[in-house]
Protein backbone atom coordinates (compact mmCIF):
# COMPACT_ATOMS: atom_id res chain seq x y z
CA UNK A 1 0.00 0.00 0.00
CA UNK A 2 1.28 3.55 -1.04
CA UNK A 3 0.11 7.11 0.00
CA UNK A 4 0.30 9.67 -2.49
CA UNK A 5 -0.08 13.19 -0.82
CA UNK A 6 -0.15 16.65 -2.56
CA UNK A 7 2.80 17.42 -3.71
CA UNK A 8 4.34 21.06 -3.70
CA UNK A 9 2.87 22.89 -6.91
CA UNK A 10 5.34 25.73 -7.41
CA UNK A 11 5.26 29.21 -7.05
CA UNK A 12 5.81 28.50 -3.19
CA UNK A 13 1.81 28.39 -2.93
CA UNK A 14 0.86 26.23 -0.04
CA UNK A 15 -3.13 25.69 -0.14
CA UNK A 16 -4.71 24.40 -3.41
CA UNK A 17 -8.62 23.56 -3.89
CA UNK A 18 -9.59 20.03 -5.07
CA UNK A 19 -11.71 21.04 -8.40
CA UNK A 20 -12.80 17.60 -10.09
CA UNK A 21 -11.82 14.49 -8.77
CA UNK A 22 -10.66 12.00 -11.48
CA UNK A 23 -11.17 8.46 -10.16
CA UNK A 24 -13.22 6.79 -7.64
CA UNK A 25 -12.31 4.28 -4.66
CA UNK A 26 -11.89 0.99 -6.23
CA UNK A 27 -10.75 2.17 -9.94
CA UNK A 28 -7.84 0.89 -11.36
CA UNK A 29 -5.47 3.71 -12.45
CA UNK A 30 -1.78 3.54 -14.31
CA UNK A 31 1.34 5.67 -13.45
CA UNK A 32 0.84 9.09 -14.54
CA UNK A 33 -2.70 9.19 -15.25
CA UNK A 34 -4.43 12.19 -14.06
CA UNK A 35 -6.39 11.56 -10.98
CA UNK A 36 -7.50 15.30 -10.32
CA UNK A 37 -7.82 18.48 -10.76
CA UNK A 38 -6.60 21.36 -8.21
CA UNK A 39 -6.61 25.64 -8.11
CA UNK A 40 -4.10 26.52 -6.67
CA UNK A 41 -3.90 30.67 -6.11
CA UNK A 42 -2.17 30.95 -9.86
CA UNK A 43 -3.75 28.91 -11.93
CA UNK A 44 -5.64 25.13 -12.16
CA UNK A 45 -3.40 22.39 -11.86
CA UNK A 46 -3.90 18.33 -13.38
CA UNK A 47 -2.04 16.39 -11.07
CA UNK A 48 -1.18 12.77 -12.03
CA UNK A 49 -0.82 9.36 -10.31
CA UNK A 50 2.60 8.72 -9.05
CA UNK A 51 1.91 5.17 -9.36
CA UNK A 52 -0.47 1.82 -10.96
CA UNK A 53 -2.57 0.17 -9.11
CA UNK A 54 -5.89 -0.05 -7.09
CA UNK A 55 -7.54 3.21 -5.90
CA UNK A 56 -8.35 1.81 -2.21
CA UNK A 57 -9.14 5.18 -0.48
CA UNK A 58 -9.45 9.17 -1.94
CA UNK A 59 -9.58 11.66 0.78
CA UNK A 60 -11.18 15.41 0.15
CA UNK A 61 -14.14 16.44 -1.67
CA UNK A 62 -14.19 18.39 -4.61
CA UNK A 63 -14.33 22.28 -3.04
CA UNK A 64 -12.06 21.39 -0.14
CA UNK A 65 -9.00 23.74 0.29
CA UNK A 66 -6.30 21.17 0.96
CA UNK A 67 -2.33 21.63 2.43
CA UNK A 68 0.80 20.70 0.49
CA UNK A 69 1.26 16.93 2.07
CA UNK A 70 -1.67 16.65 2.77
CA UNK A 71 -2.76 12.76 1.86
CA UNK A 72 -4.44 12.41 -1.21
CA UNK A 73 -5.15 9.15 -2.02
CA UNK A 74 -3.98 5.21 -1.00
CA UNK A 75 -3.03 3.03 -3.81
CA UNK A 76 -2.84 -0.68 -3.55
CA UNK A 77 0.10 -1.76 -6.10
CA UNK A 78 -0.91 -5.24 -5.88
CA UNK A 79 -4.60 -4.65 -6.54
CA UNK A 80 -5.23 -6.71 -3.29
CA UNK A 81 -9.04 -7.89 -2.89
CA UNK A 82 -9.15 -6.50 0.75
CA UNK A 83 -11.61 -4.18 -0.02
CA UNK A 84 -14.05 -4.40 3.63
CA UNK A 85 -10.97 -3.98 5.27
CA UNK A 86 -9.60 -1.09 3.68
CA UNK A 87 -11.91 0.63 3.53
CA UNK A 88 -12.72 0.70 7.47
CA UNK A 89 -8.97 1.54 7.67
CA UNK A 90 -9.22 4.12 4.75
CA UNK A 91 -11.96 6.01 6.22
CA UNK A 92 -10.32 6.11 9.78
CA UNK A 93 -7.55 7.79 8.26
CA UNK A 94 -9.20 10.13 5.86
CA UNK A 95 -10.96 11.60 9.50
CA UNK A 96 -7.20 12.23 10.53
CA UNK A 97 -5.95 13.57 7.58
CA UNK A 98 -9.27 15.60 6.62
CA UNK A 99 -8.85 17.00 10.54
CA UNK A 100 -5.02 18.05 9.99
CA UNK A 101 -5.35 19.36 6.59
CA UNK A 102 -8.62 20.76 5.25
CA UNK A 103 -8.69 24.97 4.99
CA UNK A 104 -11.97 25.42 3.76
CA UNK A 105 -14.90 22.63 3.34
CA UNK A 106 -17.74 23.85 1.63
CA UNK A 107 -19.06 20.50 1.04
CA UNK A 108 -21.54 19.76 4.04
CA UNK A 109 -21.11 15.83 3.98
CA UNK A 110 -21.34 13.77 7.50
CA UNK A 111 -17.92 13.21 9.69
CA UNK A 112 -17.92 9.75 10.46
CA UNK A 113 -15.30 9.87 13.56
CA UNK A 114 -13.56 7.93 15.37
CA UNK A 115 -12.39 10.12 18.63
CA UNK A 116 -9.84 7.47 19.67
CA UNK A 117 -8.01 8.92 16.39
CA UNK A 118 -7.51 12.32 17.56
CA UNK A 119 -6.35 14.42 20.38
CA UNK A 120 -9.17 16.32 21.27
CA UNK A 121 -8.99 19.31 23.28
CA UNK A 122 -11.21 20.17 26.56
CA UNK A 123 -11.56 24.13 26.92
CA UNK A 124 -13.63 24.96 30.28
CA UNK A 125 -15.42 28.20 30.38
CA UNK A 126 -15.91 29.32 33.71
CA UNK A 127 -19.50 30.39 32.78
CA UNK A 128 -20.28 26.66 31.42
CA UNK A 129 -20.36 23.53 33.29
CA UNK A 130 -18.98 21.25 30.19
CA UNK A 131 -16.11 20.91 28.71
CA UNK A 132 -15.94 21.88 24.86
CA UNK A 133 -15.18 19.26 22.51
CA UNK A 134 -14.38 19.56 18.80
CA UNK A 135 -12.07 18.35 15.99
CA UNK A 136 -8.91 20.27 15.49
CA UNK A 137 -10.34 20.82 11.88
CA UNK A 138 -13.44 22.72 13.43
CA UNK A 139 -11.67 24.35 16.21
CA UNK A 140 -9.63 26.14 13.52
CA UNK A 141 -12.57 26.70 10.98
CA UNK A 142 -14.25 28.37 13.98
CA UNK A 143 -11.55 30.69 14.42
CA UNK A 144 -11.56 31.79 10.94
CA UNK A 145 -15.19 32.14 10.56
CA UNK A 146 -15.60 34.23 13.97
CA UNK A 147 -17.95 31.75 15.25
CA UNK A 148 -17.86 31.05 18.89
CA UNK A 149 -17.84 27.42 20.20
CA UNK A 150 -20.23 27.72 22.68
CA UNK A 151 -23.40 28.65 20.03
CA UNK A 152 -22.59 25.19 18.47
CA UNK A 153 -24.20 22.08 18.98
CA UNK A 154 -22.05 19.55 17.52
CA UNK A 155 -23.41 16.24 15.30
CA UNK A 156 -20.92 14.21 16.07
CA UNK A 157 -20.12 11.35 18.61
CA UNK A 158 -20.91 12.44 21.99
CA UNK A 159 -21.63 16.06 20.97
CA UNK A 160 -17.97 16.21 19.18
CA UNK A 161 -18.32 19.59 17.11
CA UNK A 162 -16.93 18.97 13.49
CA UNK A 163 -16.66 21.02 10.42
CA UNK A 164 -19.87 20.69 9.28
CA UNK A 165 -21.16 22.18 12.37
CA UNK A 166 -19.17 25.24 12.12
CA UNK A 167 -20.30 25.94 8.09
CA UNK A 168 -23.73 25.16 9.85
CA UNK A 169 -23.60 27.99 12.86
CA UNK A 170 -21.53 30.58 10.32
CA UNK A 171 -24.66 30.55 7.78
CA UNK A 172 -26.75 31.02 10.83
CA UNK A 173 -24.56 34.52 11.78
CA UNK A 174 -23.35 35.75 8.34
CA UNK A 175 -25.98 34.38 5.26
CA UNK A 176 -23.30 33.37 2.23
CA UNK A 177 -20.67 33.24 4.43
CA UNK A 178 -17.66 31.34 2.58
CA UNK A 179 -13.51 30.51 2.55
CA UNK A 180 -12.07 32.55 0.25
CA UNK A 181 -10.56 29.81 -2.56
CA UNK A 182 -8.22 29.77 -5.67
CA UNK A 183 -8.24 33.25 -7.57
CA UNK A 184 -10.54 35.06 -4.59
CA UNK A 185 -7.70 34.10 -2.61
CA UNK A 186 -4.88 35.10 -4.28
CA UNK A 187 -6.56 38.74 -4.74
CA UNK A 188 -6.57 39.51 -1.02
CA UNK A 189 -3.02 38.92 -1.06
CA UNK A 190 -2.03 41.08 -3.89
CA UNK A 191 -4.19 43.43 -3.41
CA UNK A 192 -3.04 43.68 0.51
CA UNK A 193 0.80 43.72 -1.08
CA UNK A 194 -0.26 46.45 -3.11
CA UNK A 195 -1.65 48.64 -1.14
CA UNK A 196 0.89 48.25 1.68
CA UNK A 197 4.12 48.87 -0.84
CA UNK A 198 2.92 50.75 -3.81
CA UNK A 199 3.40 54.93 -3.37
CA UNK A 200 0.54 54.47 -6.09
CA UNK A 201 -0.71 57.89 -8.04
CA UNK A 202 -3.44 57.69 -10.65
CA UNK A 203 -3.57 60.48 -13.74
CA UNK A 204 -6.47 60.35 -15.95
CA UNK A 205 -7.05 61.49 -19.38
CA UNK A 206 -9.50 61.14 -22.13
CA UNK A 207 -9.31 59.94 -25.63
CA UNK A 208 -11.58 61.08 -28.49
CA UNK A 209 -12.70 58.54 -31.09
CA UNK A 210 -13.77 60.45 -33.64
CA UNK A 211 -12.46 58.43 -36.29
CA UNK A 212 -13.14 54.86 -35.54
CA UNK A 213 -15.48 52.52 -37.19
CA UNK A 214 -19.26 51.15 -36.04
CA UNK A 215 -17.92 48.08 -34.42
CA UNK A 216 -14.00 49.08 -33.29
CA UNK A 217 -12.53 46.11 -31.21
CA UNK A 218 -12.02 47.93 -28.63
CA UNK A 219 -9.74 45.33 -26.74
CA UNK A 220 -7.57 45.84 -30.18
CA UNK A 221 -7.10 48.62 -29.68
CA UNK A 222 -6.48 49.40 -26.28
CA UNK A 223 -3.73 46.41 -26.71
CA UNK A 224 -2.21 48.42 -29.57
CA UNK A 225 -2.05 51.80 -27.95
CA UNK A 226 -0.39 49.93 -24.64
CA UNK A 227 2.10 48.62 -27.11
CA UNK A 228 3.03 51.74 -28.46
CA UNK A 229 2.98 53.60 -25.27
CA UNK A 230 5.41 51.65 -23.55
CA UNK A 231 7.70 51.38 -27.11
CA UNK A 232 7.86 55.60 -26.74
CA UNK A 233 8.21 55.76 -23.16
CA UNK A 234 9.59 52.03 -21.98
CA UNK A 235 10.28 53.56 -18.20
CA UNK A 236 6.12 52.82 -17.57
CA UNK A 237 7.04 48.69 -19.01
CA UNK A 238 9.25 47.63 -15.99
CA UNK A 239 9.43 46.09 -12.71
CA UNK A 240 10.87 47.59 -9.60
CA UNK A 241 12.24 45.69 -6.90
CA UNK A 242 12.62 47.80 -3.21
CA UNK A 243 14.82 45.41 -1.39
CA UNK A 244 17.57 45.90 -3.97
CA UNK A 245 16.55 49.00 -5.28
CA UNK A 246 16.71 47.95 -8.98
CA UNK A 247 14.63 48.64 -12.16
CA UNK A 248 14.53 46.17 -14.81
CA UNK A 249 12.76 47.89 -17.89
CA UNK A 250 11.71 45.83 -20.36
CA UNK A 251 12.04 45.88 -24.36
CA UNK A 252 9.46 43.27 -24.32
CA UNK A 253 5.86 43.97 -24.03
CA UNK A 254 4.04 41.35 -21.72
CA UNK A 255 0.76 42.71 -21.46
CA UNK A 256 -1.20 41.07 -18.19
CA UNK A 257 -5.25 41.58 -18.64
CA UNK A 258 -7.52 41.64 -16.61
CA UNK A 259 -10.34 38.87 -16.86
CA UNK A 260 -13.57 38.91 -14.47
CA UNK A 261 -15.03 35.50 -13.86
CA UNK A 262 -17.36 33.76 -11.83
CA UNK A 263 -14.33 32.29 -9.76
CA UNK A 264 -12.72 35.62 -9.30
CA UNK A 265 -9.82 37.96 -10.76
CA UNK A 266 -7.94 36.47 -13.44
CA UNK A 267 -4.39 37.93 -15.08
CA UNK A 268 -3.79 36.16 -18.25
CA UNK A 269 -0.93 37.23 -20.04
CA UNK A 270 -0.46 37.85 -23.48
CA UNK A 271 3.23 37.44 -23.96
CA UNK A 272 5.24 39.81 -26.80
CA UNK A 273 1.96 41.45 -27.24
CA UNK A 274 4.24 43.85 -29.65
CA UNK A 275 4.98 40.89 -32.02
CA UNK A 276 0.90 40.06 -32.69
CA UNK A 277 -1.22 41.02 -35.52
CA UNK A 278 -4.94 42.14 -34.31
CA UNK A 279 -6.60 39.38 -35.46
CA UNK A 280 -4.47 36.66 -33.57
CA UNK A 281 -4.86 39.50 -30.77
CA UNK A 282 -8.61 38.58 -30.65
CA UNK A 283 -8.15 34.96 -31.35
CA UNK A 284 -5.63 34.55 -28.31
CA UNK A 285 -8.26 36.90 -26.21
CA UNK A 286 -11.22 34.32 -26.89
CA UNK A 287 -9.20 31.27 -26.70
CA UNK A 288 -8.41 32.83 -23.20
CA UNK A 289 -11.08 33.61 -21.34
CA UNK A 290 -13.10 30.41 -22.66
CA UNK A 291 -9.76 28.79 -20.42
CA UNK A 292 -10.87 30.77 -17.63
CA UNK A 293 -14.60 29.65 -17.72
CA UNK A 294 -13.58 26.43 -18.34
CA UNK A 295 -11.14 26.57 -15.03
CA UNK A 296 -8.51 25.02 -17.73
CA UNK A 297 -6.16 27.94 -17.92
CA UNK A 298 -2.49 27.00 -17.15
CA UNK A 299 0.29 28.42 -14.22
CA UNK A 300 2.55 29.60 -17.21
CA UNK A 301 -0.21 31.78 -18.63
CA UNK A 302 -0.14 33.96 -15.96
CA UNK A 303 3.60 34.60 -15.52
CA UNK A 304 5.56 37.09 -16.38
CA UNK A 305 3.08 40.61 -16.77
CA UNK A 306 5.34 43.70 -17.23
CA UNK A 307 2.28 45.61 -18.09
CA UNK A 308 -1.42 45.32 -17.03
CA UNK A 309 -4.60 46.45 -18.79
CA UNK A 310 -7.92 46.53 -17.00
CA UNK A 311 -10.89 47.25 -19.10
CA UNK A 312 -13.51 47.74 -16.52
CA UNK A 313 -15.50 50.18 -18.86
CA UNK A 314 -16.70 47.16 -20.48
CA UNK A 315 -18.84 46.34 -17.61
CA UNK A 316 -19.39 49.81 -15.81
CA UNK A 317 -17.60 53.01 -14.79
CA UNK A 318 -15.96 56.28 -16.06
CA UNK A 319 -12.57 56.58 -14.22
CA UNK A 320 -10.81 54.42 -11.44
CA UNK A 321 -7.54 54.19 -9.55
CA UNK A 322 -6.28 50.38 -10.60
CA UNK A 323 -4.07 48.97 -8.55
CA UNK A 324 -0.28 48.46 -9.86
CA UNK A 325 0.80 44.52 -8.94
CA UNK A 326 4.24 44.26 -8.08
CA UNK A 327 6.69 44.14 -9.79
CA UNK A 328 4.87 45.85 -12.48
CA UNK A 329 4.85 49.58 -12.27
CA UNK A 330 1.85 50.56 -14.00
CA UNK A 331 -1.49 49.42 -14.75
CA UNK A 332 -4.08 50.85 -17.56
CA UNK A 333 -7.49 51.39 -16.76
CA UNK A 334 -9.87 52.08 -19.51
CA UNK A 335 -13.67 53.35 -18.62
CA UNK A 336 -16.72 53.09 -20.32
CA UNK A 337 -16.56 55.08 -23.23
CA UNK A 338 -19.05 58.09 -23.14
CA UNK A 339 -20.41 60.65 -25.20
CA UNK A 340 -20.10 64.39 -24.76
CA UNK A 341 -20.09 67.65 -26.46
CA UNK A 342 -16.76 69.90 -27.37
CA UNK A 343 -16.39 73.34 -28.99
CA UNK A 344 -14.69 73.45 -32.25
CA UNK A 345 -15.04 76.36 -34.40
CA UNK A 346 -17.14 78.05 -32.08
CA UNK A 347 -19.62 75.27 -32.76
CA UNK A 348 -20.75 72.42 -30.24
CA UNK A 349 -20.11 68.95 -31.62
CA UNK A 350 -21.51 65.71 -29.86
CA UNK A 351 -18.15 63.24 -29.54
CA UNK A 352 -17.40 60.29 -28.12
CA UNK A 353 -14.21 59.58 -25.67
CA UNK A 354 -12.76 56.97 -23.91
CA UNK A 355 -11.91 58.01 -20.09
CA UNK A 356 -8.47 56.67 -19.09
CA UNK A 357 -7.04 56.09 -15.49
CA UNK A 358 -3.22 55.11 -15.52
CA UNK A 359 -1.93 53.97 -12.50
CA UNK A 360 1.79 53.96 -11.35
CA UNK A 361 4.18 53.36 -8.68
CA UNK A 362 5.32 56.91 -8.24
CA UNK A 363 8.70 55.01 -6.38
CA UNK A 364 9.94 53.61 -9.84
CA UNK A 365 8.38 56.05 -12.45
CA UNK A 366 8.42 59.99 -12.34
CA UNK A 367 5.86 62.08 -13.21
CA UNK A 368 7.04 62.59 -16.32
CA UNK A 369 7.44 59.64 -17.45
CA UNK A 370 3.83 58.83 -16.61
CA UNK A 371 2.41 61.91 -18.55
CA UNK A 372 4.33 61.04 -21.81
CA UNK A 373 3.46 57.35 -21.58
CA UNK A 374 -0.46 58.43 -20.80
CA UNK A 375 -0.14 61.32 -23.81
CA UNK A 376 1.56 59.00 -26.17
CA UNK A 377 -1.37 56.52 -25.15
CA UNK A 378 -4.28 58.73 -25.60
CA UNK A 379 -3.12 60.05 -28.76
CA UNK A 380 -2.68 56.42 -30.55
CA UNK A 381 -6.45 56.00 -29.46
CA UNK A 382 -7.24 58.67 -31.28
CA UNK A 383 -6.24 57.65 -34.39
CA UNK A 384 -8.93 56.46 -37.15
CA UNK A 385 -9.85 53.00 -37.89
CA UNK A 386 -7.30 51.64 -40.93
Amino acid sequence: MKTFNLPDLGEGLAESEIVKWHINVGDMVKLDQIVLTVETAKATVDVPAPYSGRIVSRHGEEGDVINIGALLIEIDEMGAEQVATDKKQASERKQTADAATVVGNVSQSTHHVNVDDFWIGGEHNPSADHLITALPSARLLAKKLGVDLELVKGSGPDGLIVDSDIYDEAGKQRPGTEVLKGARRTMVSSMAESHQNVAAVTITEEAVLEGWKQGEDISIRLVQAIVHACQEEPAMNAWFDAETMTRCVHSTVNIGIAVDSRHGLYVPVLRHADEYEPQDVRRWLDQTVQGIRERKIGREQLQHATITLSNFGAIAGIYATPVVTPPQVAIVGAGRIIEKVVIRDGQAVAVKAMPLSITFDHRACTGGEAARFTKVLAEHLRKPSV
